[in-house]
């Protein structure tokens, strides 16, 4: 296909202290094998505090389609935001500094988003872990047990689904929904989704699209990240109830079920009875589906795998809970707020 009948691309990379992985990152974006004067590379950074602007910096150097920008606000709704509105490409495509893409992927965004017909395309999460721990958070996320039936982490085919990691999309969808939300930290891309497909439009996931994302690579790490998760769903659910799945109901069900039951079971034989039942068959169907990754991954990962689920369930149910007991708190202060403004 002749370079004119190919729509030009503009690549949108979130960043803020990367330096471990921009490089990396950046190589798989100016290795493309899309036509170079076809494509611009905007990096978006958000006041990084190590080395990564002088990583970025270097390759600007070296490739003038590469634009380093300023994201204030630090957060990726923003960054994205700031990269769509100095973007010149018919399409949009977001890629993370943690990542890095196969050399025909944005090709491939390209192709999916015309065959499609969709206002986003996307392809798997394929996780990879740097040490003995990330390898066994890769394994967990790209297992239904740990993720439900979120398409994104394991599906092997392709289909129509609600989310995909990272996505591809055509420039004016943004002028028909709307741009990110900046309101929220973490599941901007759920919530923009969503909107999306309010509006009639089509969320496509296929293999085809290659990307590699690297994990956290320490529980800590990963707890904090599934503690966001869930902490922010709760601003998106005030936004759109009815984009909540049943998979994202059955972690702060699990915890709220275990805190409950724990501690009425202090004084209720019945209700320490339900407090082991429920986490007796929790830790059964955890280590059955860590038997059934590890046969398939290699079973070295085995021992810490339960582990690694518990910290993704039980620090996402937190996160929900926690996320509506503030969403509760707020709205009873702002009643009582309005309430004594009135009567006085």
């Amino acid at each position: 296909m002749e370079n004119h009948y190919l729509p030009t691309v503009s690549v949108i990379v979130c960043i803020r202290n990367e330096e471990r992985y921009i490089g990396r990152c950046l190589q798989s974006i100016v290795q493309q094998d899309y036509p170079p004067d076809r494509l611009e590379i905007l990096v978006i950074d958000g006041k990084s505090e190590d080395n990564t602007r002088e990583i970025v910096n270097e390759f600007r150097d070296q490739d003038p389609r590469i634009e380093l920008l300023d994201n204030p606000r630090r957060i990726v709704s923003t960054a994205m935001n700031i990269g769509i509105r100095c973007a010149s490409g018919e399409v949009i495509v977001r890629v993370d500094g943690h990542c890095f893409l196969e050399p025909d992927y944005v090709r491939q965004c390209v192709h999916y988003l015309a065959q499609a017909g969709a206002a986003n395309v996307g392809g798997l999460m394929r996780p990879k872990g740097e040490n003995y721990t990330g390898e066994a958070i890769a394994i967990a996320m790209s297992s239904p047990f740990g993720v439900g039936d979120s398409k994104y982490h394991y599906a092997e085919r392709e289909q129509y689904v609600d989310t995909v990691y990272l996505g591809a999309f055509p420039r004016r969808v943004f002028d028909q929904v709307g741009l990110f939300d900046e309101g929220l930290s973490r599941n901007q891309d759920y919530e923009l989704n969503y909107r999306l497909r309010a509006a009639g439009g089509k969320i496509f996931l296929t293999p085809a699209i290659k990307s590699w994302y690297i994990t956290r690579g320490s529980l800590p790490q990963l707890c904090k990240q599934y503690f966001q998760y869930g902490s922010w769903k709760i601003a998106v659910l005030r936004k759109h109830p009815r984009s909540l799945r049943f998979r994202q109901t059955v972690p702060p069900a699990l915890v709220l079920t275990l805190i409950v039951s724990g501690l009425l079971g202090l004084f209720s034989q019945l209700s320490a009875y339900l407090f082991l039942s429920v986490l007796s068959a929790y830790f059964a169907s955890s280590l059955l589906s860590s038997l059934c990754r590890a046969r398939k991954k290699g079973w070295k990962c085995l021992p810490v795998l339960p582990l690694i689920f518990a910290s993704m369930h039980l620090s996402w149910g937190l996160g929900f809970l926690w996320g509506l007991v503030r969403a509760l708190v707020q709205r009873v202060w702002s009643g009582l707020i309005v309430f004594a403004e009135r009567a006085i």
